[in-house]
């Protein structure tokens, strides 16, 4: 299969860039020959004039490379002295192979000598490369979190190859962010670059990506934004720039810069079968990295706003269950923390948030992005549906905490045998003290208890189980089977095709379930 065919299953690669060594000689002809095929390929293809890009991009280069800057980053770890193995360069096929087969003689069994579980404890370091940019001629540094990590020995190497000790004012695991500072050399002004506006890019726009891909140093690459509010998964406040500019593992923590000669974007993942550029990298948009490097400039942390919801996203099943005028959008409320903010301002659960502050919550995803990069004790409104009408709620966030939980509902269950789609298939009973017990329903829990299941109904489709308990029907509370017969029946009078049901676990936590009524 193609490698490119491939992709969607390849892992996106953070890794910094390892140090220069002999094999770095070896990766650069493997490179320059995958080139030359491209380029034989691309001969062969006609070019349209109007796909041409800008005719160079040497000026643009040129204005913005002296900000751009290398991030030399070194770990002092504690190693047993045993064995002395060769020296394989970090990263290399050949650097697992024989870790393992030195451990294995020195460490584990060697015979007769003892080895690395016998040795003394020593020092030894291990260095990695990155890239980074200067916001502030009085020597800040933007780059990745993970191209520092635990480092207690940084350097950032300027584009002459001047090299400047750096300090750590600032990191975010979060967005993957870090702020550095350095003191600039006596003999000249540090070249600075200023941040643009992410928001205006447009898939298709031209940018250039310049980095220190395989700890080559200052290299510049070019594209175009493939796409916007690209989710990788590598967190709740994923909202990447796509683009096809060469990124390679050293690129991690450079800029993105539009045509102007401003930053975009910080270059941060990659999504590659190879562990090379395969035309998929994926950048921090500048308006989501500038409030978050403000304020790890001013406050060493990030002080992200906390609304105190659980959500889950809205589909279209959903959207008409719960009569919502414009389709599927926002962000339906699945659980309110009691001592939240949104508790106090009268937010419930079934509500479905439509705009935060003004700005419209289009999916669930978009709300903990809004909420984060809002100042804590800020006071906002908030605009939600409920029960088809929209209601405007003051909320002053509070502060969210590094042990917060996660604001995505956790929907997850496992699977039912022989899923299939036709009718709602619940056989539900009354609460009683004997089904508490065997399915270990907390006493706070109230409603109707779920005893089984068709597995070829809807409602197995859409994961319920026996032992949950249907707290509402339609959004409204129901305590009996006849309740809850009674308000599906009505609903499918007023030709209703889904019913909304809530549905808690035995221990309280409460989900919505769209279930259709054909």
């Amino acid at each position: 299969m193609h490698p490119v065919a491939s992709a969607p299953e390849a892992p996106f690669d953070r890794a910094p860039a390892r140090p220069r060594s002999r094999a770095r000689a070896v990766m650069a002809s493997i490179l320059i020959g995958a080139s030359v095929t491209v380029s034989v390929a691309a001969a062969a293809l006609p070019v349209p004039a109007f796909a041409k890009g800008p005719a160079s991009l040497a000026d643009l280069a040129e204005q913005v490379t002296d900000a751009v800057v290398n991030i030399s980053a070194s770990t002092t770890v504690e190693a047993r002295a045993g064995r002395a193995g060769p020296q394989v360069p970090p990263g290399t096929p050949f650097e697992d192979l024989f870790e393992e087969f030195f451990n294995r003689r020195g460490g584990r069994g060697g015979g007769g000598g003892g080895g690395d579980g016998d040795g003394p404890r020593q020092q030894r370091k291990s260095n990695s490369l990155g890239s980074g940019f200067i916001i502030d001629s009085a020597g800040l540094v933007v780059t990745n979190n993970h191209v520092i990590g635990d480092a207690n020995d940084i350097q950032v190497i300027l584009h002459d190859g001047t090299k400047l000790k750096a300090e750590i004012v600032g990191k975010d695991s979060k967005i993957d962010l870090a702020v550095l500072r350095v003191k600039p050399p006596a003999d000249r002004t540090l070249k600075a670059v200023p941040f643009g506006d992410s928001d205006k890019m447009r898939p298709g726009d031209w940018v250039i990506a310049i980095g220190n891909p395989f700890g080559l140093g200052g290299s510049v690459s070019a594209g175009i934004v493939s796409a916007r509010g690209r989710n990788i998964e590598s967190g709740p406040y994923d909202n990447y720039i796509q683009t096809d500019a060469a990124i390679n593992k050293g690129n991690s923590g450079g800029p993105l810069f539009n045509m102007d000669g401003e930053v975009i974007g910080i270059n941060t993942a990659i999504l590659s079968p190879t562990g090379g550029s395969v035309g998929i990298g994926f950048a921090v948009p500048s308006g989501t990295a500038k409030p978050v490097i403000d304020q790890l400039r001013d406050f060493g942390e990030v002080r992200r706003g906390w609304l105190g919801v659980r959500i889950q996203n809205v589909d279209d099943t959903t959207a008409e269950a719960l009569n919502l005028k414009g389709g599927a959008r926002g962000a339906l409320v699945a659980g309110v923390d009691e001592k939240g903010p949104a508790k106090t301002a009268g937010i419930e659960v079934g509500d479905v948030i439509l705009k935060f502050n003004g700005a419209p919550v289009k999916a669930s995803g978009d709300l903990p992005r809004i909420v984060a990069s809002t100042p804590v004790g800020q006071k906002v409104d908030v605009v939600v549906m409920r029960k088809g009408e929209e209601v405007t709620k003051p909320v002053t966030l509070g502060r969210l905490e590094d042990g917060d939980k996660p604001q995505l509902a956790n929907l997850r269950q496992p699977e039912p045998e022989s899923a299939t789609r036709q009718a709602l298939g619940l056989n539900l009973s009354g609460m009683t003290d004997e089904l508490r017990k065997k399915y270990s329903i907390k006493d706070t829990v109230k409603g109707v208890v779920v005893t089984r299941v068709d597995p070829n109904s809807t409602a197995a489709d859409k994961r319920i189980q026996p032992g949950e308990v249907i707290v509402e029907v339609g959004q409204e509370s129901v305590s009996t089977p006849a309740e809850v017969t009674k308000r599906i029946d009505a609903l499918k009078k007023d030709g209703r095709k889904s019913v909304l049901l809530l549905v808690a676990g035995a221990t309280g936590d409460v989900r919505f379930v769209a279930v259709g009524l054909d």
